[in-house]
């Protein structure tokens, strides 16, 4: 497998940051789309995909639950990477003259404090990274971007305040995806499985088919529905939860649901992420 994990957007964006640090001795390659992300796992040129797919304000990643099941790849792990937003502006820039951050609407959505405090004017770009390179660019010292330390290093800029978001709690989770399945043994604990699913067309479905779950002892950790194909009565779910598929309470639980679905397939089983013990509040 070639050292190379894509992930999309440009470089220094909160994805890359997170490539570096899930996978700090490979080499990261940004891409226009999560369709090229994964396109390039398939072509061979990357051996890994870092797709977000939810954050602990903005919610689920659009698109990305209807690539998943149709892109042909597997999820082999996951990370969570904490985004902390950084000022940042051309080198012996000062706080006192800056007059217009520049970054991703959402960013700039998370930074409402900030921009009061100094009297900012938002001004949306496309993502983050390039608000940053273009700060670099123009150098202004009356610019300033809302981007990551990573942004700040490739594009010399001096980082003037760190952590300048509101929620300190602000996080995305990505699925690590590849064309083959990891295989770990079922006795291995710590495991996750996602899959996709759609119930039929009939009173109580969505009920009667997640039962097996509660019955059986098997923790849910998501669940989300979206519309197929633009037909109201067709929806598929993505579900993730604990454990291997061949560990009888979680098997008899997907045997439950093959009852009530027309389609069940699992997308991947892998190590769950640390960061789930150390947000658990019974730890």
């Amino acid at each position: 497998m070639t050292r190379t994990i894509a992930f999309q957007g440009r470089p220094g964006a909160y994805s890359d940051l997170a490539c570096r640090i899930a996978y700090p001795q490979w080499r990261t390659l940004p891409c226009e789309s999560f369709e090229a992300a994964m396109d390039s796992v398939h072509e061979g040129v990357a051996g890994l995909a870092m797709i977000a797919c939810e954050n602990s304000l903005a919610g689920r990643v659009g698109d990305v639950h209807h690539l998943l099941p149709e892109s042909g790849l597997f999820v082999v792990g996951e990370h969570f990477q904490r985004v902390e937003h950084c000022l940042l502006a051309p080198r012996g820039a000062r706080i006192e003259g800056l007059k217009r951050a520049h970054s991703h609407e959402v960013a700039l959505g998370q930074v409402r404090q900030l921009l009061k405090e100094l009297h900012l004017q938002p001004v949306v770009q496309a993502d983050t990274a390039g608000a940053a390179e273009m700060v670099a660019q123009w150098n202004n010292p009356a610019e300033c971007a809302i981007a990551s330390s990573l942004a700040a290093e490739l594009f010399g800029l001096d980082v003037l305040r760190r952590n300048v978001e509101d929620a300190a709690h602000n996080t995305t989770r990505f699925y690590v995806m590849a064309r083959r399945p990891a295989d770990l043994p079922a006795d291995r604990p710590g495991l996750m499985t996602t899959f996709v699913f759609r119930v039929r067309n009939v009173p109580a479905a969505l009920y009667k088919a997640l039962g097996g779950f509660a019955t059986n002892g098997v923790n849910m950790t998501k669940l989300e529905s979206y519309m197929v194909g633009g037909q109201f009565t067709a929806t598929q779910f993505l579900c993730d939860v604990e454990g291997h598929p061949e560990q009888p309470a979680l098997r008899r639980a997907l045997e439950e649901l093959s009852f009530f679905s027309r389609e069940t397939r699992i997308l991947g089983v892998y190590p769950a992420s640390p960061f789930r013990k150390e947000q658990d509040p019974g730890d």
